[in-house]
């Protein structure tokens, strides 16, 4: 294991027909199974040795996850992941064994082998069947990963959720945190406003070149920039940002400023109407107004959403991450808060895009699927790549997120499907 435990394990059949397990070590392995990782030391008489430098690796490799972690909840999570959980042993087409910890997927194994594998997967096959990613290893496979030669091509940001390996996860964070880093400022960006127009404050009551300084040395981050990668793909959280900032500034006010403050957005808040719109949506200050939902993104209840004052067409309501906003956010004085009615529309429409290898029947399987699941087939269109796959795009009514997450599990579990996202255009 990553731990430096040794062991040989075996389970066997007794006199009585009751299994018994055995387990056979060398006497180090048996004290650095008892002692833990300082036993090398004490079996060598506490002598270094060439041969130590390989064994402390994973010690190395704490310390740089330590690094490439923002949140100390998280390396503590990686950490145990690590050093307690079960491993798979699995077989890569030449023979070679691959470790992983219980429950690792495709993905796992492809970072394992290499980075650049992982970031090019698109599929894998398990004992020579086509697996979804989502397929749990089992010890004694053989496992192949299909890649694409497409050079733009990396992770989904749904692998995070989906990987079992700190290393998997941590390679797919530092894909997104290098490829995407100009989408991810700008994401950042974005987010931050968005929680400093929600919490009340202005960018210059809160960003002070002082407290910015310590929150970043915080952090391990050089310059703002910086700051608004890693909220934009994920790894912090603009209200956690916002709120440490927020308390910063408390401290340079006096109590009865901030309750002054405080009572006159309850009373704003309090005064101001709800008005909900055909769409289902609530813009704020405004009445009566045109509204539509984006149709580069098709946002549907349950999603995180911001408007955009369009001109001559109302307010144009997009999910927070979609890549457009990145755009619309230069314009910042149009941007205006919108959120979901308590009731509106009965139905929505999503799309979402089946990424396959071609068999006989799959898109009749398919289309039961969201027959079973009572929804209503929009339009469908399927067509093949250069790479001999099939990309299925189908356009479905739906009536919130739950719905649609739940559809998308259910298809990712068909034989063949490689991949089932939502469609951002």
């Amino acid at each position: 294991k990553p731990n430096m435990y040794q062991s040989l394990h075996t389970t066997l059949i007794g006199p009585d027909g009751l299994p018994f397990e055995a387990q056979i070590r060398t006497w180090e392995m048996h004290k650095v199974a008892e002692i833990g990782i300082a036993a090398h030391w004490k079996y060598k008489g506490g002598k270094s040795d060439p041969e130590f430098e390989n064994k402390i690796e994973w010690i190395r490799n704490l310390l740089n996850l330590q690094n490439d972690t923002r949140d100390p909840s998280d390396f503590v999570e990686t950490f145990k992941m690590d050093l307690f959980t079960d491993e798979v042993y699995v077989f890569t087409p030449k023979g070679d064994v691959i470790s992983l910890p219980a429950g690792s997927t495709p993905i796992d194994f492809a970072y394992a082998i290499h980075s650049a594998i992982g970031n090019r997967m698109i599929g894998a096959k398990v004992n020579s069947e086509i697996k979804p990613l989502t397929y749990k290893l089992k010890t004694g496979e053989i496992v192949e990963i299909i890649t694409t030669k497409d050079p733009n091509h990396g992770p989904s940001r749904d692998w995070l959720n989906i990987v079992k390996s700190s290393e998997a996860k941590s390679k797919i964070r530092q894909w997104f945190k290098k490829e995407r880093r100009e989408e991810n400022i700008e994401r950042g960006k974005t987010m931050i406003e968005k929680e400093l127009k929600k919490q009340g404050y202005t960018h210059a009551q809160l960003f002070k070149a002082d407290w910015l300084e310590a929150l970043l040395k915080r952090y391990n981050l050089n310059t703002l920039d910086d700051l608004y990668n890693v909220i934009g793909f994920g790894e912090m959280s603009a209200q956690k940002v916002v709120t440490r900032l927020r308390d910063e500034y408390l401290k340079t006010v006096t109590d009865k400023e901030e309750l002054a403050k405080q009572e006159a957005k309850k009373e704003t808040k309090k005064d101001e109407p709800i008005r909900y719109s055909e769409n289902g949506i609530i813009v704020k200050g405004i009445e009566n107004c045109l509204v539509r939902l984006a149709r580069c993104c098709n946002p549907v209840p349950g999603d995180s959403i911001v408007g955009y004052v369009t001109r001559g067409r109302g307010v144009s309501v997009h999910r927070s991450d979609c890549p457009n906003v990145a755009t619309l956010a230069e314009m910042e004085s149009r941007l205006i808060d919108v959120r979901w009615a308590d009731k509106g529309k009965n139905s929505y429409v999503a799309e979402i895009e089946i990424t396959a290898v071609d068999r006989s029947k799959l898109l009749l399987e398919i289309a039961n699927i969201i027959a079973e699941a009572q929804l209503n087939m929009k339009a469908i269109n399927a067509r093949a790549t250069k790479d001999n796959y099939d990309v299925i795009d189908i356009m479905i009514e739906i009536s919130d997120r739950n719905e649609l997450e739940k559809l998308i599990k259910r298809l990712k579990s068909v034989e063949n499907v490689l991949s089932v996202s939502r469609t951002v255009k």
